[in-house]
């Protein structure tokens, strides 16, 4: 990997002087990268801009990195900073992926291309390519574990569950609540899983901005009146570790019960791994960004080389980790949009020295993970 690093910069080096590709060079020859992150309030999104950043500077790029702390009009704001700078290509996780259509018409008609990251930017023509993982994956992971950590093939039952999902404007939300819920959903249509809320449909089990307060305080109100009786649940599958710290929380000092209870998450952040290294939470479905970065790294060289990437990118590139290209899965109504989906992995307590720490994603300090970067 070490050798595949130091090779990517020196070509790196090279590329970031011969490349004469579309969208304006910047005065010092050097082509600019900007790139617009969420928020740095959720843990994960300072680990892309931070991943983002550093691959794209080790390839002798300049690059402008933004966090638009979640608001919506800030976004647009810093894209339209980033047009007004003459990037070369602009990299954006969107906060809405329905709230950019005009500014990225901009970056079109500046003949800027656009690569949608981590969440499918909608009703936009001027995407050129969407780098994620596989979201609809991500979610049948956890549905996967719930369903063979209660043996639902074989077990009697009946068990209780309740869902929580992401951001409604974050259209990746959809894809990890389905993903879930197409596993569970044969054996909640025979009793074997039971809501006892009744919530079953995105729109009822949603959280604003995957915000860890608003997910604790529905879960006090789902447990204070469904479960206040004695009634036992059995499993919390939140869509993400942020959801799923408030719904721990809510266990923590709402739930009647004393059995303990299997809690889904996603995104491997630090708190989260301490619960579940303390038995708090089950599992976090992990997604490697900085494998992300790279992906990403690697397709914005080739578009401003002028290249048009297909499937061949996976194999030229080399890289150590799967990636799979879709030119099916994700439209985002003006059209398919060439995907490149990282496969995610599911982490519990048992492996998160070998995914995580073996790894060198994060290392391992007074019994619990840190991230290292």
């Amino acid at each position: 990997m070490k050798k595949k690093l130091l090779a990517l910069a020196l070509v790196g080096a090279m590329v970031a002087t011969m490349l004469t590709g579309c969208g304006s060079a910047s005065g010092s020859g050097a082509k600019k990268v900007g790139i617009a992150m969420p928020t740095k309030s959720l843990e994960r999104w300072n680990r892309d801009g931070s991943y983002l950043e550093e691959q794209f500077k080790g390839k002798g790029y300049e690059v402008q990195l933004t966090f638009s702390d979640n608001n919506i009009n800030q976004q647009v704001k810093d894209i339209e900073g980033l047009i007004a700078d003459e990037v070369d290509l602009l990299v954006i996780a969107a906060i809405d992926g329905e709230s950019l259509t005009q500014v990225l018409a901009d970056a079109k008609e500046a003949n800027i291309p656009v690569i949608s990251y981590d969440r499918l930017i909608m009703n936009t023509d001027a995407v050129s390519y969407y780098v994620s993982f596989d979201n609809y994956t991500v979610g049948k992971l956890q549905g996967e574990f719930v369903r063979d950590a209660l043996d639902l093939d074989n077990a009697a039952g009946p068990f209780n569950i309740e869902f929580t999902a992401g951001d409604p404007a974050d259209n990746n939300a959809g894809f990890f609540f389905n993903g879930a819920y197409d596993v569970l959903r044969p054996y909640i249509e025979s009793g074997k899983l039971v809501v006892p809320s009744g919530q079953t449909e995105f729109a009822q089990v949603a959280t604003e901005s995957w915000n860890t307060a608003n997910a604790m305080e529905r879960f006090q109100n789902i447990l204070g009146s469904y479960y206040s009786d004695g009634t036992q649940l059995d499993v919390a599958l939140c869509s993400n570790d942020s959801t799923a710290l408030g719904v721990t929380q809510a266990i923590a000092t709402d739930y009647a019960g004393s059995n303990a209870v299997i809690i889904t998450g996603q995104d491997g952040d630090e708190a989260n791994l301490a619960n579940i290294v303390d038995g708090k939470q089950t599992m976090t479905v992990y997604k490697a960004v900085a494998n992300e970065a790279v992906a990403t790294l690697d397709l914005g060289v080739a578009l401003l080389s002028g290249e048009k990437p297909n499937a061949d990118l996976i194999s030229k590139s080399g890289w150590s980790f799967d990636c799979a290209y879709d030119t099916s899965s994700y439209d985002n109504n003006t059209g398919i949009i060439p995907s490149y989906l990282l496969v995610p992995t599911v982490v519990t307590k048992d492996n998160i020295q070998k995914e995580l720490v073996d790894t060198g994603y994060y290392t391992m300090e007074n019994g619990y993970p840190k991230a290292t970067n």
